[in-house]
């Protein structure tokens, strides 16, 4: 055979094998697409997303130090100005870490139990640099390393919050060892209870974008047992006991606003259109409510204060944390404007009605600030009232009822579990320093400095 017919035979035998297998590859063809998108890489995070949270995180750490930290040091007298400063330091560092080593884990450790997450993370086993945590958005995802920080500061900043409640009178130890039993035995079970894909409160249907609940009515329930378990100031009802400066009390509570941001618009989880909206919210709240408790005080005092105005600010944020991403502006606006008037009554009636020593009021601002923004969500949420509307087949009474009972929830298990953790303490270290150190004052009696000199 010559080589020109071997060549013509040999091609039209490749031609006939390329059609008669032209059937079997295009089969392999939809068989590999059909199973790529199983074996797709995994979802990779967006840079922007992780910038906000990252930026996010910062912004709360800055709510409590130096914001949270400041806000209380002026409301106190200037003989206790620095173990305000100190304690609101030590909860933040002991919790950061206690964070670190199992409270991640207890609060969402991906366990299915309603009420706590399991230990599967404790130590942060699993969370690499490549590990990633869901947002809101399907497909989206952040680095989980920014998540567990997010979160971290939230835990680090609700026991510091309590101690406005005490403060002047109970031991450092005794603020710290209590700090971390509360977080253990009640903040991370009500943030997973809350927070978690399979919390009993997130199942039930409970709103709570940003804390109304897990932060404010925890510390302020907690806040209300110690001023009670503790007790009265040394002299309460009959020494002056102003706050020493309201100048640094402005500047805390001005920190607090400008972190608040972080702290509502960064439980969107990504830089979105639901940041945006809990950042507005943050605003006009805020302003409301500062306007309110001007008029309020002004109708009952005849003056507005600046202790009024730092504190309708404070509880203008509280109250639109749980709603920042759910309400409309118009929504935020009506919030702020009625949460004043009600923090004012228990600050101003009640707490002297009942004669408690809630030092910074912790109480009367979160507390009822946080109760009263938890369940007004559960009204603005609607979307003829401007929010984003509720899940189909929930009308608004009955997410009021599910609004009412995470509520109901959250001041049972803190107050109980309060309770029976200041106790504990007492038996353990003592709550209260001695008379004698109380008058001399906290920073010198424990610290042994004092934070101003002649």
């Amino acid at each position: 055979m010559s080589i020109s017919k071997f060549t013509s035979t040999y091609t039209r035998l490749a031609a006939a094998s390329a059609a008669l297998l032209a059937p079997v590859a295009a089969f392999a063809q939809d068989a590999a697409a059909t199973a790529a998108p199983a074996a797709a890489a995994a979802p990779v995070p967006d840079k922007g997303d992780t910038a906000f949270m990252f930026i996010s995180t910062l912004l709360v750490l800055f709510m409590i130090l130096p914001g949270l930290a400041l806000f209380y040091g002026g409301l106190v007298r200037a003989k206790n100005m620095l173990s305000v400063l100190m304690q609101c330091t030590m909860v933040a560092a002991v919790l950061i870490l206690i964070w670190v080593i199992y409270g991640y884990s207890f609060a969402f450790g991906g366990s299915d139990s309603p009420y706590w997450g399991g230990t599967a993370k404790m130590f942060l086993a699993g969370v690499t640099k490549d590990s990633t945590a869901a947002t809101f958005s399907q497909g989206v995802v952040i680095p989980e390393f920014i998540f567990a920080m997010f979160q971290m500061t939230f835990a680090a900043i609700t026991p510091a919050l309590i101690v406005g409640a005490f403060a002047e009178r109970i031991k450092f130890s005794a603020v710290v060892l209590f700090c971390a039993l509360w977080a253990t035995f009640v903040y991370f079970p009500i943030a997973h209870m809350v927070w978690d894909a399979n919390g009993l409160l997130f199942k039930m249907g409970a709103l709570d974008f940003a804390g109304g609940t897990v932060v404010h009515i925890n510390a302020g329930v907690a806040g209300l047992i110690g001023a009670i378990m503790v007790g009265k100031r040394t002299g309460f009802g009959k020494d002056m006991m102003a706050p020493h400066s309201m100048t640094l009390t402005m500047v805390g509570a001005s920190m607090l606003w400008f972190g608040w941001f972080g702290f509502n618009a960064g439980s969107n989880l990504e830089a979105s259109g639901g940041a945006m909206l809990a950042t507005v919210n943050t605003f006009i709240a805020t302003a409301a409510a500062i306007v309110s408790w001007a008029v309020v005080e002004t109708l009952t005092r005849g003056k507005a204060s600046m202790l009024g105005g730092a504190s309708g600010m404070v509880a203008g944020l509280v109250a639109i944390t749980p709603a920042a991403g759910i309400v409309g502006p118009m929504g935020a606006i009506i919030m702020g404007l009625l949460v004043s008037p009600l923090c004012y009554f228990f600050v101003s009636v009640v707490k002297n009605k009942f004669g408690y020593d809630d030092t910074a009021d912790v109480f009367g601002v979160h507390g009822i600030g946080g109760m009263f923004g938890a369940i007004a969500t559960g009204i603005f949420a609607s979307a003829s009232l401007g929010g984003v509307g509720y899940v189909e087949g929930v009308t608004m009474s009955g997410q009021l009822v599910t609004q009412l009972t995470a509520v109901a929830t959250t001041i049972v298990w803190c107050g109980v579990g309060s309770a029976i953790l200041y106790k504990l303490v007492d038996v353990v270290v003592g709550l209260r320093v001695t008379v004698e150190a109380e008058r001399e004052g906290l920073d010198l009696a424990t610290h042994g400095e004092a934070a101003y000199h002649s």
